[in-house]
């Protein structure tokens, strides 16, 4: 039995500005557009300034623990034009970025990685960008 999602929240353009993106990808990458899609589809969305800094958006720099791994990760959420993993700049496309968006510190999910390998991550830390929401 797999464990609940937890509650996530997203600003409404960011929300929409996501579910465009995961429309336009759809016919090249339905499984990550789907993927993303199934999360957008459960955010609660409100106004830019209810949205708490410890919450993953855009553009966010976040720290997480692998607890199947044990391993520690910093990484930013980016668009696909954007990812640089060795960089450390992840797509929201990617099984980690569209599991992170909407999270906050302290939470807890499970995602599916590209290998099909079962991961459970906690958000540690968000670092929010310079740029407006």
């Amino acid at each position: 039995m797999s464990p609940s999602l937890p509650p996530i929240v997203m600003t409404w353009r960011e929300h929409a500005r996501l579910s465009y993106l995961a429309g336009v990808v759809w016919s090249t990458f339905p499984e990550f557009s789907d993927y993303l899609m199934r999360e957008l589809d459960r955010a609660t969305l409100v106004a830019p300034e209810r949205l708490g800094p410890a919450t993953v958006r855009m553009g966010s720099r976040v720290e997480f623990t692998d607890l199947d791994s044990g391993a520690h990760h910093i990484l930013t959420v980016v668009l696909p034009a954007d990812e640089d993993i060795s960089s450390g700049m992840v797509s929201i496309l990617s099984p980690v970025g569209a599991a992170l968006i909407g999270l906050s510190e302290g939470q807890s999910i499970e995602y599916r990685t590209l290998r099909g390998e079962t991961r459970t991550i906690t958000l540690l830390k968000v670092h929010q960008p310079v740029d407006d929401r």
